[in-house]
């Protein structure tokens, strides 16, 4: 019986291995062909967001040069955590290919209890598309013009004053408690569904402070209805060049800045991850994409897939710092 059992665990090894060149002839076969039918973009939020203006500019470059239609579908709600599901489910076929984010690969695998997806085991990163810097402001009324006055006045006063965030988990959120963390200050976050209605009762007066994205910020603080404190970025930038980044303030470790890049499902054949790279580096060389990231806050990254796998393993390590300092956990 034994050696019966051998013979046939040992059939079924050569059979394995035998099996294995044709899966790669046969992903290979796919690569070459790919691709001859429409290809479908999962954006996991909501049309008219930063995720959603990135994702649908590269949709378009995309559809110039694969000679297919690349058709962007907005999967939102659960803080974009649907939309991730959805990509990280697909078939590997390079039909199917998705945006990932700093909430989706970051904050929201550390923070919603009820996660059914692992950035880590369930995506291909393909490329790192553009950032856009955050950007901590506050209402002409708060009691501090400067981030030397700022985090005298919070120092003095711990947890008397709320700050405002685009929702519990997202990255305005996370990005404020790691400010806390790295500054020892103390503030009360207050959780709205979504950027514009937190955004919108900071300029009511409502809330004093707000963590958000420049892109939605920048029109505000340009007008002089918001004042900014810092930038979470690791240089300045040209819309705002007198404004110094947090890091050139004495915050050390603060990068919290919002991303948004390319990832398929686990198992897309190599060379298909190779022809999206290649393409969307070459679109962000070109003046008008990198006028219209501009235009919209964003900063053109294109990087190799190899660094935007390391760099989504940093953001799950520091958010996952945060959220056990923050206490923070979801089940929306």
């Amino acid at each position: 019986m034994q050696d019966r059992r051998r013979v046939l665990k040992g059939a079924t090894l050569l059979g394995a291995a035998a099996a294995l060149p044709a899966l790669a002839t046969r992903a290979h076969a796919q690569a070459a062909g790919w691709p001859n039918k429409p290809v479908r973009l999962i954006v996991p939020f909501a049309p008219g967001g930063s995720t959603d203006i990135v994702g649908r500019m590269m949709a378009q470059k995309l559809t110039a040069v694969l000679g297919q239609p690349v058709v962007v579908e907005n999967r939102a709600g659960a803080g974009g955590t649907i939309g991730a599901e959805a990509i990280a489910r697909a078939a590997p076929d390079g039909y199917t290919i998705g945006v990932g984010t700093v909430s989706t690969c970051g904050t929201a695998p550390n923070t919603y209890k009820t996660i059914k997806y692992d950035p880590r085991k369930d995506y291909v990163p393909i490329v790192n598309i553009a950032a856009v810097p955050g950007i901590i402001a506050v209402h002409p009324s708060f009691p501090a013009k400067s981030y030397a006055e700022f985090i005298k006045v919070l120092k003095a006063n711990p947890g008397k004053f709320n700050y405002a965030s685009s929702g519990t988990g997202g990255v305005g959120h996370m990005g404020m408690e790691l400010f806390k963390l790295r500054t020892g200050t103390f503030m009360t976050h207050i959780g709205y569904r979504g950027a514009g209605p937190a955004l919108t009762d900071v300029l009511a007066g409502n809330v004093p402070i707000i963590w958000d994205n420049l892109s939605s910020t920048l029109p505000h603080v340009r007008s002089g209805k918001l004042l900014p404190i810092g930038l979470a970025n690791d240089k300045r930038i040209p819309q705002l060049p007198d404004l110094p980044t947090f890091a050139e303030l004495g915050v050390k470790d603060y990068d919290a800045a919002t991303w948004f890049g390319f990832v398929a499902p686990a198992g897309i054949p190599r060379e298909i991850v190779q022809r999206l790279n290649a393409e969307v580096v070459k679109a962000l060389r070109e003046e008008d994409t990198r006028q219209k990231l501009f235009d919209a806050g964003a900063f053109p990254i294109g990087n190799t897939p190899e660094q935007f796998s390391a760099q989504i393993e940093a953001e799950l390590r520091k958010w996952a710092e945060v959220a056990k300092f923050a206490k923070v956990e979801t089940t929306e």
